[in-house]
């Protein structure tokens, strides 16, 4: 696991492309075999991917966060985006196809996860936040969920948002996690833009050709700066900084957030006129 620290606003218009990178943009998440995370001092947020080939895998950090166990003070959230696999929760296993997701609560011990094939690995995506309750662990099948249409071609935004870690689908202590699909056509994740002051956000962008490049921006409204990302990579958002991005081609990206509240559509949003 790698650490990101936390910046100020104001530092990061004085960066260069690839400190701006180096400090907001996570380019390895997947890696079969193992396990590779990111802890961001932003709202302590743990993100990264878990992918499991001939063996399964568990996360261990005790020593990392000065716990006995990974879950003795966190919560969990997990959507698999590669082939089928499991995971395994103090001895009960949850098959996940690809794009079902689970909710693991605070408490939970062990955790292990499997893939069916390793020629055709599980990639299980988390986002883990710090949890002062334990709330039921859930299985959020894709086929269960009524997506959110929003956008449309015109704007080139037409998407479908999938709300798996959400007050409408299960509880949780402060972790909210969904997928949003955009439609043949649509590069826009969302526009006019906002920011979430009280809440962070990590994007991790995926479903895309090796050519295609998500453009992810970033800062404040009145100096904006950009990422260029390829597929299966992530992009840190601190609360202060505006949250949008476009692409080359269509694409699907999950959004995790934390912070003061469990409120979706708590954002900020952004007068046109005001974006520099």
């Amino acid at each position: 696991m790698e650490t990101r620290y936390a910046n100020h606003p104001r530092e990061i218009k004085r960066y260069t492309t690839e400190e701006l990178r180096n400090d907001f943009l996570v380019e390895t998440i997947f890696v079969p075999g193992q396990v590779h995370l990111t802890y961001t001092h932003v709202d302590r947020m743990i993100f990264g991917g878990v992918t499991p080939a001939e063996n399964e895998l568990t996360i261990k950090l005790d020593k990392e966060l000065g716990v006995n166990y990974f879950l003795e003070r966190r919560e969990l959230g997990i959507i698999n985006i590669g082939g089928a696999g499991s995971v395994v929760l103090d001895g009960d296993e949850y098959d996940m196809e690809r794009r079902d997701g689970l909710y693991v609560g605070k408490g939970t011990e062990q955790v292990f996860f499997r893939s069916k094939d390793p020629k055709d690995p599980a990639k299980f995506y988390i986002n883990s936040t710090p949890a002062h309750h334990t709330y039921p662990t859930v299985k959020i099948d894709i086929k269960n969920i009524k997506p959110l249409e929003a956008g449309e071609l015109g704007t080139l935004n037409e998407r479908k948002i999938y709300q798996y870690v959400h007050p409408n689908v299960c509880e949780s202590c402060q972790l909210q996690m969904g997928l949003t699909m955009l439609s043949p056509g649509s590069v826009w994740n969302t526009m006019p833009c906002h920011t979430h002051e009280r809440r962070m956000e990590v994007y991790l962008y995926f479903d895309m050709e090796p050519d295609t490049r998500v453009f992810h921006f970033m800062g404040q409204p009145d100096e904006t700066r950009h990422l260029v990302l390829k597929n299966e990579q992530a992009a840190i958002s601190p609360s202060w900084s505006i949250h949008t991005g476009t692409a080359t081609s269509n694409y699907t990206f999950i959004w995790g957030m934390c912070g003061e509240n469990i409120t979706y559509d708590d954002m900020d949003h952004i007068k046109m006129e005001e974006l520099r």
